[in-house]
């Protein structure tokens, strides 16, 4: 068996947890989290816990430079969010979380594809139950559709997998083409939030507790990228889908209110610079696409502590309600504005050096380098927002700083922010390619800080422009839950109804044998009586058979189609004009707010190209 599996430490301890109370439970399930980072340190590159399963080759583990750097920082940052959420009381909540973060590990270090697929279910499914644990009606249905999503994911992954194994007789990672390929990448995708496999992650992170919004923030998306390192390094297609993700998940952050929703299509945007960084497949590309994994997982879970503390003691999570919390909650405050000076890519702060070696990776691909520089400003833009509206702007809000099980994880998360900018070569280090990391270069600070000068100067003087409003921003969900709509009225009328013929015939034609079967001859004979006795009532318009009732039951039920359909029309109408008035929930002035949030974006582009041209010629 060789090393101890690192996902064992956690399913072990989810099972012990019953067994402890109180004081005693928290003691326990902080020492398990502890154990196991700890035990991650000492775990050298091995293949171990192989055997043969089925007639092909199990490997459980498998720990190489790839799978180590990802399983540090999933342990270390586990053992950070137990340490936050120790508050909680529930063994429900610890144990799924243990079973959650066990389940991540188990994807990294799965050495096989059957291996691989079972624990990338049992992520889906942890995943699932901890939104659930909330227990209100939004958290179930949002549980529902991130369960829905992730089986549809896993079930084309699974065909991927079966079709590479029916071609190779093999389930060992890699090696991937044709059909298998396409499917397994578009498997992995809805992990990863390929556009349009995304809209689970906005959907369900708000709406489940805050401390399980710390916990879904790191795990799930990560190991979508950590898949995509492993099996499609360099593809340009993957590569692209980041630029892609980089801007969309930036323009819909800038246009929510919900702190939350806002810190999870963010979520989306710097995990499209994560796979753009390895579809490139560059060793900067993949090293630059991993360096971001660990610094996205560092700053974004530290956000979302923040909000976490703010929800706490608050009980808000709306930024048109927040503000005024600087005073109130110092800790909290600073901790966030670290983290979003971090996510912004601002030196000398974490989130700089991974995007540096993202953009020079990116600098024979000049439609992406110019994505990703133009989602940079939105990320700057919106977080300009958050921390003015949520924390810094002059507001009376009853509040105070959260406990210390919440600030010291903050504190810590906030260090390894500024150590890891300070000192990237800790990071370079331990990373898959060990790519050499120069990025506090002169033209590299002054182009940086170009660019994120004059977008804060857009908002320091148009501020307003960015106020929060509550509204709903129509994403691709939308779409899906017309469709789903359609599908259910298709089934729930006319297949429901052609069903229900078909089993009335059944039913008549068994009605009708049992009673020929029961006497032949008089059956037989009282069949003919009776077609005689019908062709006769119909002769004489008499029977409800006759042609002319026929024709009148055809003109009623022609008029109540003709009625249906006005008061289809009539509704449509109304519901068109309550869309103007921004009566609905989607609400068609978030789309006129997006293209004229683009348009700004695309004016500070101008402008900082401007600048650049002229401090260069």
């Amino acid at each position: 068996m060789g090393a101890i599996h690192p996902a064992v430490i956690f399913f072990v301890g989810a099972a012990l947890i019953p067994f402890f109370k109180g004081t005693g439970q928290r003691i326990f399930v902080v020492g398990v989290a502890l154990a196991a980072f700890v035990y991650m340190l000492f775990i050298e590159p091995q293949i171990g816990w192989r055997f043969s399963f089925l007639g092909f080759n199990v490997v459980l583990l498998n720990a190489d430079r790839l799978s180590l750097f990802v399983g540090h920082i999933f342990t270390l940052i586990g053992l950070l969010i137990i340490l936050y959420s120790i508050h909680v009381k529930e063994n429900e909540h610890h144990i799924f979380s243990f079973l959650y973060i066990g389940s991540s590990l188990g994807v990294v270090f799965a050495g096989d594809f059957f291996t691989f697929f079972i624990f990338w279910e049992m992520l889906a499914v942890t995943a699932a139950i901890l939104i659930w644990l909330k227990k209100d009606e939004r958290s179930l249905g949002a549980g529902f559709r991130y369960l829905i999503m992730h089986l549809i994911g896993g079930g084309i992954l699974l065909m991927g997998i079966l079709l590479h194994f029916l071609a190779t007789g093999s389930m060992e990672i890699g090696g991937l083409t044709g059909v298998p390929f396409a499917l397994i990448l578009i498997g992995i995708g809805f992990k990863a939030t390929f556009i349009p496999f995304h809209t689970w992650l906005p959907d369900a992170y708000p709406k489940t507790s805050f401390t399980v919004s710390v916990l879904l923030s790191v795990f799930t998306t990560k190991a979508g990228v950590y898949a995509l390192a492993r099996l499609f390094p360099g593809i340009e297609i993957v590569a692209y889908m980041g630029g892609v993700m980089a801007l969309y998940g930036v323009i819909f952050a800038l246009l929510q209110s919900n702190a939350r929703k806002l810190l999870s299509y963010h979520i989306i945007s710097q995990v499209g610079y994560m796979v753009a960084g390895v579809g490139m497949g560059t060793a900067m590309g993949v090293d630059g696409g991993l360096s971001h994994v660990w610094n996205h997982i560092l700053y974004k879970s530290l956000l979302f502590m923040c909000i976490g503390a703010v929800i706490y003691r608050t009980e808000k999570n709306d930024l048109t309600e927040l503000g005024g919390l600087a005073r109130k909650m110092p800790i909290t405050t600073i901790a966030c504005i670290i983290a979003a000076l971090s996510i912004a890519g601002v030196p000398p702060f974490n989130g700089f050096v991974s995007k540096a070696m993202v953009y020079k990776a990116a600098d024979y691909h000049d439609v992406l380098y110019w994505m990703l520089k133009l989602a940079s400003v939105g990320t700057f833009l919106s977080f300009c927002k958050f921390t003015y509206f949520g924390f810094l702007r002059k507001k009376e809000i009853e509040a105070r700083e959260a406990p210390l099980t919440m600030t010291i994880p903050m504190i810590i998360v906030a260090f390894l922010c500024v150590l890891g900018g300070v000192y990237p070569n800790l990071l370079g280090n331990i990373l898959p390619y060990q790519s050499e990391l120069h990025v506090y270069t002169l033209g590299k600070l002054t182009d940086t800080m170009l660019l994120l000068g004059v977008s804060g100067a857009i908002f320091l003087f148009a501020r307003r422009l960015f106020e929060p409003h509550e509204r709903e921003s129509p994403d691709f969900d939308y779409l899906y839950i017309r469709v789903a709509g359609g599908f259910m009225w298709f089934c729930r009328n006319p297949v429901s109804s052609f069903g229900s013929l078909i089993d009335l015939a059944y039913a008549r034609v068994a009605k009708g044998f049992i009673w020929f079967c029961r006497n032949p001859v008089s059956s037989l004979a009282a069949g003919v009586d009776l077609m005689f006795a019908r062709v006769a009532r119909i002769l004489v318009g008499t029977d409800r058979y006759s042609p002319m009732i026929a024709a009148a039951r055809l003109a009623h039920w022609m008029d109540r189609l003709s009625l249906a359909a006005e008061k289809a029309a009539a509704r449509g109408e109304e519901r068109r004009k309550m869309v103007t008035q921004g009566q609905t929930k989607v609400d068609v002035r978030s789309i006129d707010s997006a293209l004229f949030l683009v348009a700004v974006m695309l004016l500070i582009f101008l402008v900082y190209m401007t600048l650049v041209y002229i401090l260069a010629g």
